[in-house]
Protein backbone atom coordinates (compact mmCIF):
# COMPACT_ATOMS: atom_id res chain seq x y z
CA UNK A 1 0.00 0.00 0.00
CA UNK A 2 1.27 3.47 -0.57
CA UNK A 3 2.22 5.79 2.25
CA UNK A 4 -0.12 8.40 1.00
CA UNK A 5 -2.23 7.13 3.37
CA UNK A 6 -3.66 7.60 7.31
CA UNK A 7 -2.61 5.19 9.37
CA UNK A 8 -4.92 4.15 12.53
CA UNK A 9 -3.43 2.49 15.79
CA UNK A 10 -6.28 0.21 17.16
CA UNK A 11 -9.44 -1.49 15.74
CA UNK A 12 -12.16 -0.35 18.53
CA UNK A 13 -15.40 1.41 18.03
CA UNK A 14 -13.18 4.87 18.13
CA UNK A 15 -10.39 3.61 15.82
CA UNK A 16 -12.97 1.95 13.04
CA UNK A 17 -15.14 5.33 13.10
CA UNK A 18 -12.41 7.36 12.67
CA UNK A 19 -11.48 4.73 9.80
CA UNK A 20 -14.58 4.47 7.98
CA UNK A 21 -15.03 8.04 7.77
CA UNK A 22 -11.89 8.73 6.40
CA UNK A 23 -12.51 6.03 4.24
CA UNK A 24 -16.02 7.13 2.88
CA UNK A 25 -14.50 10.65 2.20
CA UNK A 26 -11.95 8.71 -0.04
CA UNK A 27 -8.93 9.05 1.69
CA UNK A 28 -7.26 5.77 2.59
CA UNK A 29 -6.37 4.12 5.41
CA UNK A 30 -4.43 1.54 7.29
CA UNK A 31 -5.84 -0.17 10.53
CA UNK A 32 -3.14 -1.79 13.25
CA UNK A 33 -4.78 -3.85 15.47
CA UNK A 34 -2.91 -6.05 18.11
CA UNK A 35 -5.34 -8.89 18.70
CA UNK A 36 -5.44 -11.23 16.33
CA UNK A 37 -9.48 -10.56 15.60
CA UNK A 38 -12.29 -8.21 16.98
CA UNK A 39 -12.49 -8.59 20.86
CA UNK A 40 -15.71 -10.07 21.59
CA UNK A 41 -16.11 -8.79 25.66
CA UNK A 42 -18.98 -7.26 27.29
CA UNK A 43 -17.71 -3.77 27.54
CA UNK A 44 -19.36 -0.51 27.34
CA UNK A 45 -22.76 -0.95 25.85
CA UNK A 46 -24.58 2.52 26.08
CA UNK A 47 -24.50 4.62 23.03
CA UNK A 48 -25.51 8.40 23.97
CA UNK A 49 -28.61 10.28 21.30
CA UNK A 50 -26.21 12.84 20.20
CA UNK A 51 -23.18 9.57 19.15
CA UNK A 52 -26.31 7.55 17.27
CA UNK A 53 -26.86 10.74 15.21
CA UNK A 54 -23.28 10.52 14.03
CA UNK A 55 -23.37 7.12 13.65
CA UNK A 56 -25.81 7.67 10.81
CA UNK A 57 -23.32 8.66 8.41
CA UNK A 58 -21.72 5.41 8.69
CA UNK A 59 -24.79 3.04 6.90
CA UNK A 60 -24.68 0.89 9.68
CA UNK A 61 -27.15 2.52 11.91
CA UNK A 62 -30.22 0.53 11.18
CA UNK A 63 -28.61 -2.92 11.62
CA UNK A 64 -26.97 -1.38 15.12
CA UNK A 65 -30.45 -0.26 16.40
CA UNK A 66 -31.69 -3.44 15.35
CA UNK A 67 -29.47 -5.30 17.59
CA UNK A 68 -29.92 -3.30 20.84
CA UNK A 69 -32.47 -2.11 23.28
CA UNK A 70 -33.76 1.47 23.30
CA UNK A 71 -33.54 3.38 26.95
CA UNK A 72 -36.00 6.35 26.57
CA UNK A 73 -35.80 6.94 30.57
CA UNK A 74 -33.39 6.67 33.20
CA UNK A 75 -33.78 6.54 36.59
CA UNK A 76 -32.07 7.42 40.02
CA UNK A 77 -33.52 5.17 42.85
CA UNK A 78 -33.05 4.28 45.93
CA UNK A 79 -34.03 0.71 47.31
CA UNK A 80 -37.43 1.76 48.93
CA UNK A 81 -38.52 3.42 45.02
CA UNK A 82 -38.11 5.84 42.41
CA UNK A 83 -36.28 9.13 43.48
CA UNK A 84 -36.80 10.61 40.03
CA UNK A 85 -37.04 10.05 36.70
CA UNK A 86 -35.74 11.63 32.93
CA UNK A 87 -37.37 11.06 29.49
CA UNK A 88 -35.46 11.58 26.77
CA UNK A 89 -38.77 12.28 25.04
CA UNK A 90 -37.60 15.96 26.09
CA UNK A 91 -35.29 16.67 24.06
CA UNK A 92 -36.34 15.10 20.53
CA UNK A 93 -36.41 18.47 19.32
CA UNK A 94 -32.53 18.39 19.07
CA UNK A 95 -31.89 14.62 18.25
CA UNK A 96 -33.21 12.04 16.00
CA UNK A 97 -32.40 9.37 18.57
CA UNK A 98 -34.05 10.51 21.63
CA UNK A 99 -32.97 7.57 23.88
CA UNK A 100 -29.89 5.89 25.09
CA UNK A 101 -29.22 2.41 22.34
CA UNK A 102 -28.07 -0.70 25.11
CA UNK A 103 -25.81 -2.71 23.18
CA UNK A 104 -22.28 -4.76 23.07
CA UNK A 105 -19.48 -2.06 21.56
CA UNK A 106 -18.28 -5.57 19.95
CA UNK A 107 -21.73 -5.57 17.79
CA UNK A 108 -20.76 -2.03 16.80
CA UNK A 109 -17.22 -2.80 15.99
CA UNK A 110 -18.50 -6.10 13.88
CA UNK A 111 -20.91 -3.87 11.55
CA UNK A 112 -18.10 -1.19 11.08
CA UNK A 113 -15.28 -3.38 10.04
CA UNK A 114 -17.49 -5.28 7.61
CA UNK A 115 -18.92 -2.29 6.24
CA UNK A 116 -14.96 -0.53 6.33
CA UNK A 117 -13.16 -4.01 4.44
CA UNK A 118 -15.77 -3.31 1.43
CA UNK A 119 -14.11 0.15 0.42
CA UNK A 120 -11.32 0.71 -1.75
CA UNK A 121 -8.00 1.86 -0.43
CA UNK A 122 -8.53 0.38 2.86
CA UNK A 123 -6.69 -2.26 5.12
CA UNK A 124 -7.25 -3.74 8.32
CA UNK A 125 -4.29 -5.89 9.48
CA UNK A 126 -4.84 -7.77 12.64
CA UNK A 127 -2.06 -9.15 15.34
CA UNK A 128 0.03 -6.28 14.53
CA UNK A 129 0.22 -3.97 17.36
CA UNK A 130 2.30 -0.65 17.38
CA UNK A 131 5.04 -0.27 19.37
CA UNK A 132 7.06 2.71 17.97
CA UNK A 133 6.51 5.73 16.32
CA UNK A 134 8.98 8.17 14.03
CA UNK A 135 8.14 10.84 12.34
CA UNK A 136 10.33 13.28 9.67
CA UNK A 137 9.11 16.13 7.87
CA UNK A 138 6.80 14.74 5.51
CA UNK A 139 5.22 11.79 7.02
CA UNK A 140 5.13 9.70 10.23
CA UNK A 141 5.62 5.69 10.34
CA UNK A 142 4.79 3.03 12.72
CA UNK A 143 6.66 0.21 13.92
CA UNK A 144 4.29 -2.81 14.57
CA UNK A 145 4.93 -6.21 15.85
CA UNK A 146 3.93 -8.75 13.45
CA UNK A 147 4.55 -12.47 14.70
CA UNK A 148 8.67 -12.72 15.54
CA UNK A 149 9.24 -9.53 13.61
CA UNK A 150 8.21 -5.93 12.75
CA UNK A 151 7.07 -4.36 10.43
CA UNK A 152 6.99 -0.17 9.56
CA UNK A 153 4.33 2.02 7.98
CA UNK A 154 4.39 5.04 6.66
CA UNK A 155 1.95 7.48 6.70
CA UNK A 156 0.97 11.29 6.27
CA UNK A 157 -1.10 11.01 9.94
CA UNK A 158 -1.38 8.92 12.58
CA UNK A 159 -4.46 8.25 14.77
CA UNK A 160 -3.22 6.45 18.23
CA UNK A 161 -6.74 4.77 19.31
CA UNK A 162 -5.08 1.98 21.27
CA UNK A 163 -6.59 2.23 24.14
CA UNK A 164 -6.07 3.03 27.97
CA UNK A 165 -2.67 1.69 27.24
CA UNK A 166 -2.14 3.27 24.02
CA UNK A 167 1.32 2.34 23.03
CA UNK A 168 0.90 5.46 20.75
CA UNK A 169 0.77 7.65 23.60
CA UNK A 170 4.08 5.87 25.30
CA UNK A 171 5.66 6.07 22.15
CA UNK A 172 4.65 9.98 21.67
CA UNK A 173 6.07 10.33 25.35
CA UNK A 174 3.29 12.35 26.05
CA UNK A 175 2.00 12.62 29.81
CA UNK A 176 -1.57 10.98 30.83
CA UNK A 177 -2.02 13.23 34.28
CA UNK A 178 -4.85 12.42 36.85
CA UNK A 179 -5.44 9.95 39.20
CA UNK A 180 -7.10 6.05 39.78
CA UNK A 181 -9.50 5.39 42.21
CA UNK A 182 -8.34 2.96 44.95
CA UNK A 183 -11.38 1.13 44.29
CA UNK A 184 -12.55 -1.37 41.48
CA UNK A 185 -16.02 -1.82 39.60
CA UNK A 186 -17.40 -5.64 39.64
CA UNK A 187 -19.74 -6.06 36.75
CA UNK A 188 -22.20 -8.76 36.49
CA UNK A 189 -24.38 -9.94 33.56
CA UNK A 190 -27.05 -12.10 34.67
CA UNK A 191 -30.75 -12.84 32.13
CA UNK A 192 -32.32 -12.42 36.21
CA UNK A 193 -35.62 -10.18 35.90
CA UNK A 194 -35.01 -7.20 38.10
CA UNK A 195 -38.17 -5.70 36.12
CA UNK A 196 -40.43 -7.50 37.84
CA UNK A 197 -39.24 -7.04 41.54
CA UNK A 198 -38.91 -2.87 41.27
CA UNK A 199 -41.73 -1.57 40.10
CA UNK A 200 -41.45 0.41 36.52
CA UNK A 201 -37.51 0.18 36.47
CA UNK A 202 -36.18 1.71 33.53
CA UNK A 203 -33.54 0.21 31.25
CA UNK A 204 -31.04 2.48 33.32
CA UNK A 205 -31.33 2.65 36.66
CA UNK A 206 -28.96 4.13 39.51
CA UNK A 207 -29.44 3.01 42.97
CA UNK A 208 -28.06 5.18 45.56
CA UNK A 209 -26.92 3.70 48.62
CA UNK A 210 -24.63 4.49 51.43
CA UNK A 211 -23.49 1.06 51.90
CA UNK A 212 -23.17 -0.38 48.64
CA UNK A 213 -24.36 0.98 45.63
CA UNK A 214 -25.39 -0.28 42.62
CA UNK A 215 -25.84 0.54 38.72
CA UNK A 216 -28.75 -1.71 36.71
CA UNK A 217 -28.18 -1.50 32.99
CA UNK A 218 -31.10 -3.56 30.76
CA UNK A 219 -29.54 -5.04 27.53
CA UNK A 220 -30.97 -7.49 24.93
CA UNK A 221 -31.53 -10.48 27.29
CA UNK A 222 -29.49 -9.46 30.17
CA UNK A 223 -29.20 -7.13 32.85
CA UNK A 224 -26.00 -5.81 33.75
CA UNK A 225 -25.01 -5.09 37.44
CA UNK A 226 -22.50 -2.60 38.39
CA UNK A 227 -21.08 -2.60 42.29
CA UNK A 228 -18.23 -0.45 43.37
CA UNK A 229 -15.56 -2.85 45.53
CA UNK A 230 -13.60 -2.44 48.75
CA UNK A 231 -9.60 -1.49 47.97
CA UNK A 232 -8.52 -4.41 50.04
CA UNK A 233 -10.26 -7.42 48.58
CA UNK A 234 -8.26 -9.25 46.21
CA UNK A 235 -9.49 -10.03 42.58
CA UNK A 236 -9.88 -13.28 43.43
CA UNK A 237 -12.01 -12.44 46.31
CA UNK A 238 -14.65 -9.72 44.09
CA UNK A 239 -14.81 -12.38 41.62
CA UNK A 240 -15.61 -15.73 43.30
CA UNK A 241 -18.78 -17.21 43.37
CA UNK A 242 -19.24 -16.10 46.53
CA UNK A 243 -18.70 -12.46 46.40
CA UNK A 244 -20.67 -12.27 43.12
CA UNK A 245 -23.40 -14.12 44.75
CA UNK A 246 -23.60 -12.06 48.10
CA UNK A 247 -23.97 -8.55 46.16
CA UNK A 248 -26.39 -9.99 43.76
CA UNK A 249 -28.48 -11.00 47.16
CA UNK A 250 -28.57 -7.50 48.01
CA UNK A 251 -29.75 -6.09 45.21
CA UNK A 252 -33.14 -8.76 45.41
CA UNK A 253 -32.83 -11.72 47.92
CA UNK A 254 -33.88 -15.27 45.75
CA UNK A 255 -34.09 -18.37 47.64
CA UNK A 256 -31.86 -20.54 44.82
CA UNK A 257 -28.35 -18.82 43.17
CA UNK A 258 -28.42 -16.26 40.66
CA UNK A 259 -27.80 -17.27 36.89
CA UNK A 260 -24.27 -15.52 35.92
CA UNK A 261 -22.92 -15.43 32.25
CA UNK A 262 -20.46 -12.96 32.81
CA UNK A 263 -18.26 -11.25 35.50
CA UNK A 264 -15.43 -8.75 34.78
CA UNK A 265 -13.40 -6.26 37.01
CA UNK A 266 -12.31 -2.80 36.04
CA UNK A 267 -9.77 -0.30 37.72
CA UNK A 268 -11.89 3.06 37.97
CA UNK A 269 -9.32 5.55 36.72
CA UNK A 270 -9.64 9.72 35.78
CA UNK A 271 -6.89 10.41 33.01
CA UNK A 272 -6.62 12.89 30.43
CA UNK A 273 -3.46 12.96 28.34
CA UNK A 274 -1.66 16.22 28.46
CA UNK A 275 -1.60 16.23 24.49
CA UNK A 276 -4.08 15.12 22.37
CA UNK A 277 -1.91 16.31 19.12
CA UNK A 278 2.39 15.85 18.50
CA UNK A 279 3.32 16.52 15.30
CA UNK A 280 1.71 14.21 12.95
CA UNK A 281 -0.14 11.90 15.77
CA UNK A 282 -3.03 12.09 17.56
CA UNK A 283 -4.84 10.39 20.58
CA UNK A 284 -8.51 9.79 20.47
CA UNK A 285 -10.65 7.77 23.14
CA UNK A 286 -9.19 6.07 26.00
CA UNK A 287 -5.69 6.61 24.69
CA UNK A 288 -6.46 10.12 25.09
CA UNK A 289 -9.27 9.86 28.45
CA UNK A 290 -10.33 7.61 30.84
CA UNK A 291 -13.01 8.28 33.76
CA UNK A 292 -14.66 5.85 35.51
CA UNK A 293 -17.91 4.16 33.27
CA UNK A 294 -20.77 5.64 35.48
CA UNK A 295 -22.99 7.95 32.81
CA UNK A 296 -21.45 6.10 30.07
CA UNK A 297 -19.04 9.35 29.02
CA UNK A 298 -15.54 7.02 27.84
CA UNK A 299 -16.96 5.39 24.96
CA UNK A 300 -19.54 8.27 23.93
CA UNK A 301 -16.69 10.79 24.00
CA UNK A 302 -14.23 8.43 22.43
CA UNK A 303 -16.84 8.33 19.21
CA UNK A 304 -16.77 12.28 19.49
CA UNK A 305 -13.31 12.66 19.37
CA UNK A 306 -13.70 10.19 16.15
CA UNK A 307 -15.45 12.51 14.45
CA UNK A 308 -14.09 15.63 15.60
CA UNK A 309 -10.67 14.37 14.20
CA UNK A 310 -11.47 12.72 11.32
CA UNK A 311 -14.02 15.76 9.40
CA UNK A 312 -10.62 17.38 10.35
CA UNK A 313 -7.93 15.33 8.72
CA UNK A 314 -10.90 14.92 5.53
CA UNK A 315 -10.95 18.97 5.11
CA UNK A 316 -6.31 19.18 5.26
CA UNK A 317 -6.42 16.01 3.28
CA UNK A 318 -8.66 17.83 0.05
CA UNK A 319 -6.50 20.80 0.52
CA UNK A 320 -10.27 22.87 1.85
CA UNK A 321 -8.21 23.63 5.59
CA UNK A 322 -4.52 24.03 6.34
CA UNK A 323 -2.69 21.66 8.17
CA UNK A 324 -3.47 24.09 11.24
CA UNK A 325 -7.12 22.74 11.48
CA UNK A 326 -5.81 19.99 12.91
CA UNK A 327 -4.85 21.57 16.13
CA UNK A 328 -8.79 22.87 16.77
CA UNK A 329 -9.11 18.91 17.67
CA UNK A 330 -7.08 19.22 20.40
CA UNK A 331 -8.69 22.77 21.39
CA UNK A 332 -12.15 21.38 21.34
CA UNK A 333 -12.02 18.01 22.58
CA UNK A 334 -9.40 18.19 25.29
CA UNK A 335 -11.34 20.30 27.57
CA UNK A 336 -14.19 18.16 27.30
CA UNK A 337 -12.76 15.30 28.67
CA UNK A 338 -11.33 17.79 31.56
CA UNK A 339 -14.19 19.73 32.21
CA UNK A 340 -17.10 17.55 31.44
CA UNK A 341 -16.49 14.16 31.74
CA UNK A 342 -14.22 13.60 34.36
CA UNK A 343 -16.28 15.89 36.30
CA UNK A 344 -20.01 14.40 35.59
CA UNK A 345 -18.76 11.26 36.03
CA UNK A 346 -16.79 11.77 39.56
CA UNK A 347 -20.20 13.79 40.58
CA UNK A 348 -22.09 10.60 39.67
CA UNK A 349 -20.01 8.24 42.27
CA UNK A 350 -19.94 10.76 44.21
CA UNK A 351 -23.60 11.25 45.01
CA UNK A 352 -24.65 7.71 44.73
CA UNK A 353 -22.18 6.37 47.43
CA UNK A 354 -22.62 9.65 50.17
CA UNK A 355 -23.23 8.12 53.47
CA UNK A 356 -23.39 11.43 55.23
CA UNK A 357 -27.24 12.04 55.81
CA UNK A 358 -26.87 15.65 54.39
CA UNK A 359 -25.39 15.05 51.17
CA UNK A 360 -28.03 12.17 50.68
CA UNK A 361 -30.79 14.16 51.36
CA UNK A 362 -29.86 17.17 49.28
CA UNK A 363 -28.74 14.64 46.69
CA UNK A 364 -32.41 13.02 46.32
CA UNK A 365 -34.01 16.65 46.54
CA UNK A 366 -31.84 17.71 44.13
CA UNK A 367 -32.69 15.22 41.49
CA UNK A 368 -36.49 15.34 42.33
CA UNK A 369 -36.39 19.07 41.53
CA UNK A 370 -34.72 18.83 38.97
CA UNK A 371 -37.23 16.19 37.10
CA UNK A 372 -40.20 18.02 38.16
CA UNK A 373 -39.13 21.41 36.31
CA UNK A 374 -39.08 21.31 32.58
CA UNK A 375 -36.68 23.85 32.07
CA UNK A 376 -34.23 22.12 34.20
CA UNK A 377 -35.35 18.50 33.35
CA UNK A 378 -34.45 19.47 29.85
CA UNK A 379 -31.10 20.87 30.35
CA UNK A 380 -30.25 18.08 32.68
CA UNK A 381 -30.61 15.59 29.88
CA UNK A 382 -28.63 17.78 27.58
CA UNK A 383 -25.78 17.10 29.78
CA UNK A 384 -26.13 13.50 30.57
CA UNK A 385 -26.79 12.72 26.81
CA UNK A 386 -23.49 14.64 26.12
CA UNK A 387 -25.33 17.06 23.73
CA UNK A 388 -24.23 19.66 26.03
CA UNK A 389 -20.62 18.81 25.78
CA UNK A 390 -20.75 18.73 22.01
CA UNK A 391 -22.14 22.76 22.12
CA UNK A 392 -19.96 23.56 24.63
CA UNK A 393 -16.76 21.77 22.37
CA UNK A 394 -17.98 24.04 19.45
CA UNK A 395 -17.86 27.09 21.05
CA UNK A 396 -14.12 26.54 21.96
Amino acid sequence: MSADRVLVAGAGPVGLVVALHLAQHDVPVTVLEAEPDLPVTLRASTFHPPTLDMLASTGVLEDFLAMGLEAPTLQYRERAGCIAEFDFGRIADVTAHPYRLQCEQFKLNRLLYEKLITLPGTEVLFSSEVTGVEEDATSVTAVAGQGDGTRRFAGRYLVGADGARSNVRKALDIPFDGFTWPERFLVVSTPFRFEKHFAGLAPVSYFADPDEWFFLLRIPGLWRVMFPTRPEESDDAVLSDGSVERRLQGVVRTEGPYPVEHRTLYPVHQRVAARYRKGRSFLAGDAAHINNPLGGMGLNGGIHDGYNLAGRLVSVWRGTARDEELDGYERQRRPIALEYANVHSTRNKLNLEARDPERQEQFRRTMRETAADPKKAYDYLLQVSMIASLRQAARL
